[in-house]
């Protein structure tokens, strides 16, 4: 291969120019690059509408700092991407790996089709910090636990931020405009690449001082707000954890950074687990058949205001407080009965940090039915962590307006309801001792 030969690069979930280690690789093979992005039916059709919209115009952004040399087309990418590659007479591919189930089958049969016309396929880096499937237990078996995890995760390292990199675009010989996105009601973050580093500097230049204690309160703005622009790769983690030092918030968030690790690394291993219990003894489990039910919690009106709170948040911002996620799916799937994979579909739809492995295995991880670090009998009372989590009852405020008259944390355990407020769907204490007994029945 001569660096006169264009290359091809492939976005994926790499929407950006900065720390970009396959467009590092791409500009030593060749100084004339096609970036290329393809709208993939496979991937758009479940995509919920916060999302999509937030995708296109990260892809919006993008092609402007491409000086809008973004080559966009639509179709299957076993197909598209060969088409790119042969109508510019590219020696090869360029791509970020891509750790999930669709996206490995995806990339073995493009990776096959190229090889057909002797085009090469070159994988360099990944959306993390370390690739899933490298950090094993030292008899080469995969971590089920998250501690030890972190610990070789921490242990293994992972590379400086790539250097920048100078190419000349090649200008794309075709290409279709950017869809319009869809119209969603919720309140989307800014999209593209200098959004998400303007975040990072914000968070820390005051927020990470107090991301240690904070991050655990919904009432306050405690977290960093980075999750949409990580899911689509407008900031890589490893940006972030080069930034880190030692104090006690960077330690938290070093750690929060590793959840979203464990969870790829998890799915890589047993990619079924974006669909089925990683636990099958809970495929013996009992669950309701309530469709109401399911509606009022998806709609916030299940009458436990940090649960409406939550859901509601969900709605209006496309976003939800980790802490306030955790309670709510607690609540479907041990106070309503209902099963996970109900309330991850649900999430998936409307979130715009959806990511199929945080979001899968955390949904199994409050279920009891995912990795082993939390047990089916750790069952979170809505109002308790109400307490706890949002102690002036602020957070419930803002998003449920029945309560705005309701002062303090008296909001949580409600001693008068307005009108418009609706009560209880259910008793917690009972609904708990039901889902304490059918965990015995599949654990016994």
């Amino acid at each position: 291969m001569t660096r006169e030969a264009p290359v091809v690069l492939w976005f994926r979930r790499d929407l950006r120019l900065g720390d970009h280690a396959a467009l590092l690789e791409a500009s030593r093979h060749s100084k004339h690059v096609l970036a290329l992005y393809v709208l993939d039916d496979v991937l758009l059709t479940p995509s919920g509408a916060p999302r999509t919209a937030f995708l296109l115009g990260c892809l919006e952004k993008l092609n402007d700092q491409l000086g809008g040399r973004l080559m966009l087309v639509h179709g299957d990418p076993a197909t598209e991407v060969v088409r790119a590659a042969r109508e510019i007479g590219a020696a090869a591919v360029h791509v970020s790996a891509d750790a999930g189930p669709y996206g490995r089958r995806r990339d073995a049969a493009v990776a096959k089709a190229l090889a057909e016309h002797n085009i090469g396929w070159v994988e360099t880096g990944s959306p993390y910090a370390v690739t899933p499937g490298r950090v094993t237990k030292p008899d080469g078996e995969p971590y089920r636990v998250f501690t030890p995890f972190f610990r070789a995760w921490t242990a293994h390292g992972w590379p400086s931020p790539a250097r920048p990199s100078h190419v000349d675009w090649v200008e794309p010989l075709r290409s279709v405009k950017i869809p319009r996105p869809p119209r969603v009601s919720a309140t989307l973050p800014e999209p593209g690449e200098q959004a998400a580093l303007d975040v990072w500097h914000e968070f820390l230049s005051g927020g990470i001082e107090t991301y240690a204690t904070d991050r655990d309160r919904p009432d306050l703005p405690g977290t960093t707000r980075l999750s949409p622009y990580l899911r689509w790769g407008c900031v890589h983690p490893r940006t972030l954890l080069a930034d880190l030092d030692d104090s006690p918030g960077a330690q938290a968030l070093r750690s929060e950074l590793c959840w979203r690790e464990f969870h790829a690394d998890v799915l890589w291993h047993r990619p079924e687990t974006a669909r089925r219990n990683y636990d099958r003894r809970f495929d013996g489990m009992a669950y309701d058949d309530d469709p109401e039910a399911f509606e009022r919690w998806c709609a916030g009106k299940t009458g436990f205001p940090f649960v409406d709170a939550g859901m509601r948040q969900l709605l209006a911002e496309g976003w939800m407080h980790n802490r306030v996620r955790m309670v709510v799916a607690s609540f479907l799937v041990k106070d309503l009965h209902l099963p996970w994979w109900l309330g991850a579909r649900h999430f998936m739809k409307h979130l715009v940090d959806g990511d199929l492995a945080s979001n899968q295995l955390n949904w199994q991880w409050i279920a009891g039915s995912g990795t082993d670090a939390a047990p089916y009998f750790r069952i979170f009372n809505p109002a308790t962590q109400g307490e706890k989590f949002d102690p002036q009852g602020d957070y419930v405020r803002k998003y449920v307006p029945e309560l705005r008259s309701v002062p303090g944390k008296a909001v949580h355990r409600l001693k008068e309801r307005p009108a418009d407020y609706p009560a209880p769907m259910v008793d917690h204490a009972h609904e708990r001792r039901i889902a304490l007994e059918r965990y015995g029945r599949i654990t016994s």
